[in-house]
């Protein structure tokens, strides 16, 4: 990347806590936090599914889940299951959903980086089986929704894995 001419002292300017990358790593501060949105990307609602699921404390699911919905991250919808008195539900909000890019760019680097060529999970178009993949690009391209997208089990890690292939 290059700075346009104005930019080009660094030493001249600073935005400080104006940068949106800072902002969004407070906001998703702990790995509890992202941990939550993943799992709100992959279906968990219910506060006990995600402290099993994530192997997290209550306690640190719970601030996790405040931190998120004061942020507009999260939206609790309430239900109540016959016989139990209400309880809340947690679904992304359309600034969670707008986090998809974000989790799977990190999910892609990982892939690429720290899975030594077995990533767990493949991310696919749903219709196609077209394996989704996140680019920078100066032209408008059509953009996945979560709707779109199909999450599948690898082939690699199907031998390994110890639930229902």
């Amino acid at each position: 990347m290059e700075f346009e001419e104005r930019l080009s002292d660094r030493d001249a300017w600073s935005i400080g806590d104006g940068c949106s990358a800072g902002r969004v790593l407070d906001l998703l501060s702990t790995k509890t936090v992202f941990l939550v949105v993943r799992e709100c990307f992959y279906g968990t609602t219910r506060f006990d599914d995600f402290v099993t699921r994530i192997g997290a404390s209550a306690p640190a699911v719970s601030r996790a889940l405040k931190q998120l919905k004061a942020a507009g991250i999260v939206a609790p919808v309430v239900y109540r299951e016959p016989g139990s008195r209400a309880r809340d539900e947690y679904r992304l909000t359309e600034a969670g959903e707008d986090l998809l890019p974000v989790f799977l760019s990190l999910i892609q680097w990982g892939d690429t980086y720290l899975q030594e060529g077995r990533p767990p999970l493949s991310f696919v178009e749903a219709g196609t089986g077209r394996p989704i993949r996140v680019r920078v690009t100066a032209e408008p391209t059509p953009e996945a929704t979560c709707d779109d997208i199909e999450i599948r089990l690898n082939p690699a890690w199907r031998r390994d894995w110890q639930g229902s292939p």
